[in-house]
Formats: C-alpha cells, structure tokens, sequence
C-alpha cells in the first residue's frame, strides 16, 4: 500500500462512527482530499460484482473564487474524467469542477448525467445547467441533503428540441458505516437518494426512469462507494474507490502527512 493511501486509510479508521472533530478539521483548500495531478480510480461492476468499466478523475489544476462582497471564499478543483469500457477503450471525457465552502464540499452535477442519453441527438446544440451535490464535513445522521443534478437544453438553430436532465433528490444521511476497498479502509456517511433521469420533448411525452442510490461518502476522500437499485430494489450496478494515485506533488502529500497523522499510543 503506498504513503499516500495509508494517510488516507490512517484519517479514516481515525474517525469514530461519530465522525468527530478529525473530519470537521479537513483543509477547504483541497476539496475532498484532493491535490494537484492525484487521480482516483473507480471500478464499475454488475450486480454480481464483474467489472464493466473504470472511471478515472485526474486533478488538472486548483484555484479559488470569492463572492462580490469578498467574504467567501470557495476553492475549486478542475478534473478530468475519463469513462472506460471493460477493455479499457475511452467511451467518455468531460471536465468536473468540485468545490468546497466553509464546511461543505461540493460535487459537479454533471457527474449526474449518463453520456447515452445524448447520444440520438447527434450535431444538436447542448446548453447544460448543472447543479453541485452538497457533501457537508460532519452532517447529522437523519438530516436531509439539498437536491442537484444537471439540466441540458437541446436545441437546433432554429428550435428547441428536447430537454434531457438528472436529478438526485431525496437525500438523506441515514447513518455510519465502514467500507473497504481497494484503496483502502474508510469511515464514511451513508447517504440514500432517488436519481431521476428523463428525455422530455415536450410536458405531455417524457420518457422517465426512477432509481435509488445509495452513496457511501468519506470527507477525507469523497465517495467510497455508491450502489444503484432499481425501482423493484435490486442492484444494477455498483462504483467503487480501487485506487488513489500521486504521481507528483510530494512535498504536499507529506504536508497532509503531517497534518493527519495518526498517534501511537
């Protein structure tokens, strides 16, 4: 296991199922752990657990924005993810943008949107409207979670066509667990949600499908694990955290090294 992974193992089995006051530490200038060129890999299985493809976020760069009145800050983290098939063959690439503010990260609801379901409108114009997920360092167990999601407006250059959109809603924290991975050991906040996913080309003909989800998050990492039921509860798919990799940046792993180090008694 490298450096990096027994820190963030390290953070994680250092939490209680309380997730106290280690979690409600964690740096806002590096969004849910993450450093410039650090890339976690997702595995995709079925519901017997074959892998079916991998999803790779790569950091590209870090920055900040503030407010107009200039007191807020809020960091961003700009990646690149890739989707792959089984075989390893690109099918997607889209650039994310996660956040952090004050005690919540933030996801990019573009993450949300399944990439097939542009696919029929070929040489159409896309506008897309998304809206982050709200990951709070230390949220209460019961508490509800805000919705989000994303939008796309699809149109011609004379019309509008379609309206295609996902939306996850529903969100509550329903309590703690431990999850295990290839990538590590993680406590984390186990989050369930409905994701609503439609093509609507007008409000008389939508074509909908209604799923639940269930997210296992770490403050330290993001999502650990998410599972996929559907709407007669069984499992469709599930995401899981295989690896986190550092290629660079060194000097700052040692630094979260430090800052997060875990006491021998």
């Amino acid at each position: 296991m490298s450096s990096l992974r027994l820190v963030v193992a390290g953070l994680s089995l250092a939490a209680t199922p309380a997730l106290s006051q280690n979690l409600s530490a964690l740096d806002c200038a590096h969004p849910f752990g993450l450093y410039d060129n650090m890339e976690l890999v997702y595995q995709l299985q079925d519901a017997h657990g074959k892998a079916t493809g991998t999803i790779r976020n790569r950091v590209v760069s870090l920055g900040s924005e503030q407010n107009k009145k200039q007191t807020i800050t809020t960091n961003t983290v700009l990646l690149k993810s890739g989707l792959y098939d089984a075989r390893h063959k690109l099918l997607h690439l889209q650039d994310l943008t996660f956040r952090c503010r004050q005690d919540t990260s933030f996801t990019d609801g573009s993450n949300e949107l399944n990439p097939e379901s542009l696919r029929s409108f070929r040489d159409r114009r896309f506008a897309y409207a998304p809206v982050p997920l709200a990951w709070p360092n230390q949220p209460t167990v019961g508490s509800e979670l805000p919705s989000g999601g994303i939008t796309v407006q699809v149109s011609s250059t004379a019309v509008d066509i379609a309206q295609v959109y996902t939306t996850v809603q529903k969100r509550r924290v329903t309590g703690t667990e431990s999850i295990t991975t290839p990538a590590g050991t993680f406590q984390c906040y186990k989050v369930e949600a409905e994701r609503e996913s439609a093509t609507a080309a007008r409000a008389d003909m939508v074509m909908r499908n209604v799923v639940r989800v269930v997210d296992y998050y770490s403050p330290a990492v993001g999502i650990v694990k998410s599972e996929v039921y559907d709407k007669k509860g069984k499992l469709e798919q599930v995401r899981l955290l295989a690896a986190i990799n550092k290629e660079s940046g060194a000097d700052a792993v040692e630094k979260n090294k430090e800052k997060y180090k875990v006491k021998k008694s």
